[in-house]
């Protein structure tokens, strides 16, 4: 049977699975309009209007003094509260709206089917993972029929109205491929075009997320496809979601065959489902109507169907759906499926630490670094040594010096003192600040030293194998002791961050069910609420556990820092994640010929008592030898949870908080191409 045969026949049986829930959902969709007819704009629930709220209250969806307008004329009890927050954001769009929905339409692209000498359109995919496609399972119904097809992006027309070359893309479903007939949803690897790069690095992709709080009954949404294989099109707006199903969700909004396989976004731009089906009115039998009230027949196309509503599929309902995918998956599926990014829960599918050690190059850097780090066969090589600055720098008697965090270790020192100057000269231009040459910046360099300290750390090696293995139980030190400071810290961090109680928290298991231990439920917590996945969040927090429980792995680290160190004169201190904590026990140790006149802390766990109770200079306090102190955090960097630090910590001490790009929430460039971190740094550069 031809692939457009069945596709067609696929998309017959979703047309009237969705009438069936259409019916079924009567009774909910009528109370729903009898709501509005009232005047109450989202009749949802309480627990979904609170969670909204949340949710574009903690991502700066909605500005502040807007939000403070709505609620402040009059004492609100929570739901009223809850629905002026979302009036704002429904009736109130930001500028931003317009080029952030471009930037999301480049991700959509026209998939077609190449048949008896003829290439048809059938559907619209769209870009969730630098490499994979999503789509619908009618649209491709097996690998099969994958490998007939291709998709175009920006097939589209310009500014002027013209139409635009579109760029031509493979399949490749023997890369990777998975669908499901229920959920009615595809996922295929795209391959690289002619410049070798992913799709994504080009086009861009959508960061899905498994949580909740992205959309309530009664707000627009916005769907952009190719409907009748025709070029781009949106709907904006016009449109709002009716009922939600445990797997569904029906919204009208104007869609046509060709829809299928679109994004439907938030007024955020963020995946709330995959639009696969139109719901088409029908009579007391089940038979699809016209327009004109009679039966369809098939000869009479699909314009004249009269179409009620339309069905997609939920996007956190395909994310547990992947997260629960039967093993076995190779280490490369595995590593596709990482990065989909921390909100899609699916780093979290990544079995065994033996898996994540075979992932090739694409595999996510915090993935492969977690067996790096649990090292069952770390050769000890010959440690690189870090970077002195060339004499004169500065005046002669002042030094900057980068202190850097951890999972460092087989990189080139001189390569990251670039990457950090880079940033931190971005910052300087922003500030109208002259910038610097790497070559006048100190950069102690301690990666390898502190791997092969933690490898004598753990002298019995380990490997976890059981098949629901997580970040938490592979990252997790093998030492009694450090393993009870690992879990102390995340527990501080997930208790800073709001966990609810354990009984609270069925939601927020991400498809893993029961099997997943208390450790591994905070971790994910904080990954949900953060743009950080939970291997990164684990693997900080566990080599500062080892740094601060072994003391000596903190003699070791510290040691190999002082080798390249100022004996004297004038230190501007830029310090990095652990290397914030290695920082400020390093105050202890340096020279009397040395002042700091500034330091920077970005990214820093310090604000957890579980932290600083266990460093050298005995709590949180400045340390004397310190004239001024800037701690910058990112308010979705999990790894500075307990930012700010101000109301811990002795005076003499700023906070300044910023906001990273996504998936680089913890990025020492990120924080140091800030104009203000820039400036409290560079200010202090002129002796």
């Amino acid at each position: 049977m031809a692939a457009t045969d069945r596709s067609r026949e696929e998309r017959e049986r979703q047309v009237a699975a969705a009438a069936a829930r259409y019916d079924e959902t009567g009774d909910k969709r009528r109370s729903v309009e009898r709501q509005q007819d009232a005047g109450v704009t989202f009749p949802d629930s309480q627990e979904a209007l609170a969670a909204r709220t949340a949710r574009l209250l903690e991502r700066h969806a909605v500005p502040a003094a807007m939000v403070v307008e709505a609620v402040r004329a009059e004492p609100l009890a929570a739901p009223a509260a809850y629905e002026r927050i979302l009036g704002v954001s429904k009736d109130l769009q930001a500028w931003s709206f317009l080029p952030r929905g471009a930037r999301a339409a480049r991700t959509i692209g026209r998939i077609s089917v190449r048949e008896n000498g003829r290439e048809l359109p059938i559907g619209t995919g769209f870009l969730v993972s630098p490499s994979l496609l999503m789509t619908n399972h009618h649209v491709l119904t097996d690998a099969d029929a994958a490998r007939q097809c291709f998709v175009e992006f920006d097939a589209q027309v310009t500014v002027d109205n013209t139409p635009q070359p579109p760029t031509r893309l493979e399949l490749d479903p023997d890369g990777f491929f998975v669908a499901d007939a229920r959920l009615d949803f595809a996922l295929v690897l795209v391959a690289p075009g002619p410049d070798l790069r992913p799709p994504g690095e080009t086009f861009g992709w959508n960061r899905l997320s498994v949580q909740t709080g992205k959309l309530v009954i009664g707000e627009p949404v916005n769907v952009i496809g190719h409907p009748m294989g025709r070029l781009k099109e949106i709907a904006v707006r016009d449109n709002m979601l009716q009922v939600r199903l445990d797997d569904f969700l029906h919204y009208k909004t104007d869609t046509e065959p060709g829809n299928s396989g679109s994004p439907v976004f938030n007024d955020q731009w963020e995946v709330v489902a995959l639009h696969h089906s139109g719901v088409p009115r029908t009579d007391e039998q089940g038979r699809v109507l016209r327009r004109d009230g009679q039966v369809w027949q098939p000869g009479d196309g699909d314009d004249a169907i009269d179409w009620v509503s339309n069905e997609g599929v939920r996007i956190s309902s395909i994310l547990k759906h992947l997260a629960a995918l039967p093993l076995p998956l190779t280490s490369r599926q595995q590593a596709l499926l990482a990065e989909m990014g921390p909100e899609s829960g699916l780093r979290l599918a990544q079995p065994t630490a033996a898996a994540v050690a075979a992932a090739t190059p694409a595999a996510t850097p915090a993935a492969t670094a977690a067996v790096a780090a649990s090292r069952t066969g770390v050769e000890k090589a010959a440690a690189r040594a870090g970077l002195r600055a060339r004499g004169g720098a500065f005046g002669g008697n002042r030094h900057l010096v980068f202190l850097h965090g951890r999972s460092q270790e087989g990189r080139e020192p001189e390569k990251l003192r670039r990457e950090w100057a880079g940033g931190l000269n971005q910052g300087l231009v922003r500030a109208g600040l002259p910038p610097v040459d790497p070559e006048d910046v100190w950069f102690p360099y301690y990666g390898d030293r502190l791997v092969q300290a933690l490898t004598a750390h753990e002298a019995v090696p380990r490997i976890v194998e059981a098949p629901t293995a997580t970040a938490a139980e592979v990252v997790a030190p093998v030492t009694p002791t450090a393993r009870a400071v690992y879990e102390e810290i995340v527990g501080e961090a997930a208790t800073k961050w709001n966990m609810p109680h354990e009984s609270q928290l069925a939601t927020e298991r991400i498809g893993l069910g029961d099997v997943v231990g208390a450790l591994q439920r905070r971790l994910s917590w904080l990954a949900a609420r953060s743009d950080l996945d939970a291997w990164a969040i684990a693997l900080v927090f566990r080599d500062v556990a080892a740094y601060l429980d072994d003391g000596r792995i903190r003699d070791e680290v510290l040691g190999c820092v002082l080798e390249t160190m100022p004996d004297a004169g004038e230190v501007v201190l830029v310090s990095h994640s652990l290397g914030t904590v290695v920082g400020l026990d390093l105050a202890t140790r340096l020279s009397p010929g040395v002042n700091v006149v500034h330091l920077t802390t970005a990214g820093s766990p310090l604000g957890l008592d579980s932290v600083f109770s266990r460093l050298l200079v005995g709590g949180p306090k400045r340390p004397d030898i310190v004239a001024d102190w800037l701690n910058v955090w990112c308010p979705t960097d999990a790894v500075a949870i307990g930012c700010p630090l101000g109301d811990d910590w002795a005076d003499g001490l700023s906070d300044l908080a910023v906001i990273n790009a996504r998936d680089r929430a913890h990025s020492i460039v990120e924080y140091l191409a800030h104009a203000e971190v820039a400036r409290s740094i560079g200010s202090h550069l002129g002796g």
